[in-house]
């Protein structure tokens, strides 16, 4: 059985975490539907509901056996909790957003991307 996930940060394709998704199978480009911010966490960002916007991404098909080096590498459920958001063409996948007591403080991505967070800061 597979899940859908959909990355924002670290796990994009071209950012150091994306070798944890080798097995997993690239779905398409996406975004949040609107109600969605990204934090900058310093080294990697952390997607959290509030706001208007939207945050871009991508969504992967990942195999139920690679979901639990995921939370791990999430830390899942302490720093990150995976769970299931609404994507902007209509469809749901699971995410992990960070707790809101980690965001407090830190600037948001106004870009919404965090490959373009160099501009959208």
């Amino acid at each position: 059985m597979t899940r859908r996930l959909f990355v924002y940060g670290s796990l994009l394709r071209g950012e150091p975490a994306h070798r944890l998704l080798a097995g997993a199978r690239f779905v398409a480009a996406a975004e949040t539907a609107p109600g969605f911010e990204l934090v900058d966490l310093g080294e990697y960002p952390g997607l959290l509901r509030g706001g208007s916007g939207s945050v871009q991404g991508e969504v992967y098909a990942v195999p139920a056996e690679l979901v639990p080096e995921l939370d791990r590498y999430e830390d899942h459920p302490e720093l990150f909790t995976r769970t299931e958001i609404a994507l902007a063409d209509g469809s749901r996948a699971e995410a992990y957003l960070v707790s809101e007591g980690l965001a407090r403080g830190r600037p948001r991505v106004a870009s919404g991307s965090w490959k373009a967070r160099g501009a959208g800061r």
